[in-house]
């Protein structure tokens, strides 16, 4: 089995292998490219995605500058994602975010780990676990997401949490580790921050 055939099944694997690496520098050279966009190349940003992204949907829209293993190319984006300055996705494994995701400044999401075992870790071996982020999820400033988890629908994650497994659909969830703080209620229907609530009549 070669190294690339072990990355797809899920295996410890060398990054460095020269099949794999082949692959993978024109993917970063691409988005050397695509971090040189202004602010208004909104078409130009579309395309990108399209063409680069392993999918994407319509209207999505990074700031930039973005930062990716492999340059997207592991990335499956719904329709109606945003993300704010400084993304950066390990995209060695496949990470796939649903529809109207929003994702806060300086967030990261990593599919890669490497082996405690300190001798294969050594050298430079490491493995993928995919990332699930459900349709219409919040991640808040700064949070980072660890392989293999599923952030449910319509979850909110607090600024600064480090999420190491997985959050169910509807609720708040903050910390490091993060953990379910509460649910999405009906309290969230009254008011948007504190206590100011929400003037749905000029919505």
């Amino acid at each position: 089995m070669t190294q690339k055939e072990r990355m797809a099944a899920g295996l410890i694997y060398d990054p460095m292998d020269p099949e794999i690496l082949a692959e993978q520098i024109p993917c970063l050279e691409k988005l050397q490219e695509f971090n040189r966009l202004g602010p208004g190349d909104f078409e130009k940003k579309q395309a990108f995605m399209r063409e680069n992204f392993a999918e994407c949907g319509e209207n999505c829209w990074f700031e930039l500058p973005f930062k990716a293993n492999w340059g997207g190319r592991h990335v499956h984006l719904g329709s109606g994602v945003y993300a704010n300055f400084n993304l950066t996705l390990v995209d060695d494994g496949a990470i796939y975010i649903g529809d109207h995701v929003l994702i806060g400044p300086n967030v990261t999401i990593i599919t890669a780990g490497h082996p405690i075992e300190p001798s294969l870790r050594a050298r430079g071996l490491q493995y993928n676990r995919d990332v699930r982020i459900e349709n219409n999820a919040w991640l808040g400033a700064c949070v980072t997401v660890l392989p293999g988890v599923r952030i449910g629908e319509n979850a909110v994650i607090g600024a600064g949490s480090v999420v190491t497994r997985d959050i169910p659909a509807n609720v708040v969830a903050v910390g490091n580790p993060c953990r379910v703080l509460r649910p999405v209620g009906e309290r969230d229907r009254e008011f948007f921050f504190r206590e100011e609530r929400i003037d749905w009549e000029n919505l």
